[in-house]
């Protein structure tokens, strides 16, 4: 699973960095793109470190701040499309995978918030 959610969030940043070229190569938004593109990149950064944590509660900080990042990537996508800064056919592909991510990390963060729990509890 952890290998699946590292390949998806690193194909997403790939896209992420394509379209912020594309936005701002077309003199759109320059200062918004910045945030997409921190948001975007960030979710993969922080599942690439969650590979390698030295805990299970490490993991968990990780992979919830690839949750979080992942939140404020659907922010501002819906922020472009809403203000007409982009078309919804360029917004709904890649929100579409941003949900995507969204629910495997929450599910990842739910099951180590239980394994933690678990091992707590049989100490």
């Amino acid at each position: 699973m952890a290998m699946f959610i590292a390949d998806k969030s690193k194909r997403f940043a790939i896209r992420i960095i394509r379209f912020c070229h594309f936005l701002t190569e077309n003199g759109l938004a320059l200062t918004l793109s910045r945030q997409l593109l921190r948001s975007g990149t960030a979710i993969g950064a922080n599942v690439a470190e969650a590979a390698n944590a030295q805990s299970d509660r490490d993991f968990l900080s990780k992979i919830s701040i690839a949750l979080k990042e992942c939140s404020e990537t659907k922010y501002w996508l819906e922020v472009f499309v809403e203000s007409g800064t982009i078309e919804e056919r360029h917004f709904t592909s890649l929100y579409e995978d941003c949900v995507e991510i969204e629910k495997l990390l929450t599910r990842t963060v739910k099951a180590t918030k239980i394994k933690i729990e678990d091992t707590s509890s049989s100490l």
